[in-house]
């Protein structure tokens, strides 16, 4: 069973937490994206200095996996909105109860996701003073640890620019909330669709795998070099080829390097430095994912996109608590592009 924010369908449901929030003071124009972490909870903003800041069950404790996530757009009168997350391996309940020190909420269902305004300030005010909060499901019981939140709220306040204002998390005071820096535009990027594949470009995986060479798989590659059979050959440009290499193999991940060349001698082929996975020659994407355990409860995602002449970084996200959700809990954007 898996509740997630606003879905329905099987065990899904969740906790959508809306709170009204005010302005405050300028930062620098062009952060970079933020991760921090204290005890069992962890803070990822991006480059737009939108932030999430995700805590679970104790990792010492004895609790079922539950998650809690509360994001919050950079800027003067942002909302925070908090989304509750569990998973047990029994029957989906009809409902859920939350009780966090002396705040508590009731019938937490798919057809009622979203807190009233008038009980928000309540509820945060309790996580930051409570040690856990609990979740119920008739007999069912999920533990929510508290212990970190309050240094990484306090973080995602300073990441944001809050600290001090009427609209701070954690460190309120009586700046003014005009001085919060606005959101910091996502970076635009070109995409370029690839030419269709022509009859030729199969074959020339041979060539080009052995224009690479091994001095240019050398340190890449773990195991034997690759066979010719194992590689892509991909279209770019009327010239332009993508050889796609199989070359990682870990426990239970797996990636690919990437060459850029030109299709007719000298193929020149030229390594993509920090571009590796799986290309898509519909979209012109190139997609990896690496999980940080066998289970598959935390991951890392990166995307990039053809622009014509190379590759661009359009986007970044995971989670690296592994906390014991299949699949993973959350994806927490690191960077973000339009």
């Amino acid at each position: 069973m898996i509740l997630r924010s606003l879905r329905r369908g099987g065990a899904a449901l969740a906790l959508a937490v809306a709170i009204p929030v005010v302005p405050l003071a300028a930062l620098a124009a062009d952060p970079a994206a933020v991760s921090f972490s204290h005890k069992d909870w962890a803070l990822q903003c991006d480059n737009t200095r939108a932030c999430s800041a995700v805590g679970y069950q104790a990792e010492s404790g004895d609790s079922e996996p539950v998650s809690m996530r509360l994001t919050r757009a950079a800027g003067p009168d942002t909302a925070v909105q908090i989304d509750l997350q569990v998973y047990s391996e029994k029957a989906s309940p009809g409902a859920l109860q939350f009780t966090a020190g002396r705040f508590r909420l009731s019938g937490l269902d798919g057809n009622s996701p979203q807190v009233p305004a008038a009980q928000v300030p309540r509820l945060l005010q309790e996580l930051l003073r409570s040690e856990e909060a609990i979740v119920t499901a008739g007999k069912d019981r999920w533990v929510l640890s508290l212990a970190g939140t309050n240094a990484v709220l306090l973080k995602m306040d300073e990441v944001q620019g809050r600290l001090n204002t009427p609209g701070a998390l954690v460190r309120k005071g009586t700046q003014p909330e005009s001085a919060v820096p606005p959101a910091v535009p996502a970076p635009v990027v070109k995409s370029v669709k690839p030419v269709p594949a022509r009859k030729a470009d199969a074959p020339l995986a041979g060539p080009l795998l052995a224009a690479v060479g091994r001095a240019g798989l050398d340190g890449q590659c773990n195991g034997g070099p690759p066979d010719a059979s194992d590689v892509k050959v991909h279209r770019l440009t009327d010239r332009k080829l993508l050889l796609e290499v199989p070359c990682g193999m870990g426990a239970y991940n797996f990636s690919s390097i990437l060459f850029m060349a030109n299709d007719r001698p000298p193929h020149q082929p030229r390594l993509l430095d920090d571009v590796d996975g799986e290309f898509d020659p519909a979209t012109g994407e190139v997609r990896s994912a690496m999980k940080g355990r066998g289970i598959g409860d935390c991951w890392w995602m990166r995307t990039w996109r053809f622009d014509g002449k190379g590759f661009v970084l359009t986007g970044e996200q995971g989670d690296n608590m592994c906390r014991g959700f299949p699949g993973g809990a959350w994806q927490l954007p690191v960077y973000v592009t339009r």
